[in-house]
């Protein structure tokens, strides 16, 4: 089936079944959901903070987490 291209056989589980690769995949899946819904709270409550003097440490702050989660994201499999 055209499937297989992207998925090998190996890794795909029967039907009407769940196998661990599925759960990985469904777990992380749900944890960018939640990162999403989470950042865009986040992001709501930062704007209307004002942070005065500590603003420039507050944004190197996030820039160093943000190039962290990149460099998560991205790793070599």
């Amino acid at each position: 089936m055209w499937y297989n291209i992207y998925m090998p056989t190996e890794t795909q589980s029967k039907k009407f079944a769940l196998n661990k690769e599925d759960g990985k995949r469904i777990a992380i899946g749900g944890l960018v959901a939640v990162s999403g819904a989470l950042l865009t709270y986040i992001s709501s409550v930062v704007t209307m903070t004002d942070f005065g003097s500590w603003t420039p440490i507050v944004v190197s702050f996030w820039s160093i987490i943000a190039n962290t989660a990149r460099k998560f994201v991205v790793g070599q499999e």
